[in-house]
């Protein structure tokens, strides 16, 4: 069974904007973001985003904008990410979704198509909704936050470089 890190995007692969990030143009990827990923790859992990997209359902953006932030995002890191997994839809404005965070179908079905050894795999996320999708699905999770942040995340870093040193470690 393979071994996987999911990373949650906006926050966490790019800085988090006021509102809604789904223009190429407003993506702005951290500084250590892309040898964060390449370390966590080179010590054998997939790389898996997981993100909740509200903003389809509320008819903000298309599923295209998404993908294309992706692709770009791809691009910029190098190739590095393994797959794409999204949540268009939000409990305001369609019907409630087990694949939105902080339920874990995006990591169940991810890990079911790539044959992902849980036990060995981790969740990175800046939310708590993040943490709870990680725990649910069975594997370890950190938490981009600040020091003080409450939250039940096994570990709590300042970056995705951080937690890239933390899970390879």
């Amino acid at each position: 069974m393979k071994k996987c890190v999911f990373l949650d995007r906006d926050g966490v692969l790019n800085q988090d904007t006021e509102g809604y990030l789904f223009r190429t143009e407003d993506l702005i990827i951290p500084e250590g973001t892309v040898e964060a990923l390449r370390q966590m790859k080179e010590a054998g992990y997939m790389l898996i985003v997981i993100t909740n997209q509200a903003g389809i359902a509320k008819g903000l953006y298309k599923k295209e904008d998404v993908v294309k932030c992706h692709e770009f995002l791809q691009e910029k890191c190098g190739n590095l990410l393994d797959d794409l997994y999204f949540c268009p839809h939000h409990p305001d404005y369609t019907s409630n979704s087990l694949l939105r965070k902080p339920d874990s179908l995006m990591l169940e079905k991810a890990m079911a198509k790539y044959a992902i050894d849980p036990a060995q795999s981790w969740m990175i996320g800046d939310r708590e909704r993040d943490v709870q999708a990680g725990h649910k699905a069975g594997v370890r999770t950190i938490r981009i936050a600040q020091e003080e942040t409450p939250s039940k995340a096994e570990w709590l870093t300042s970056s995705l470089w951080e937690a890239s040193s933390v899970v390879v470690a």
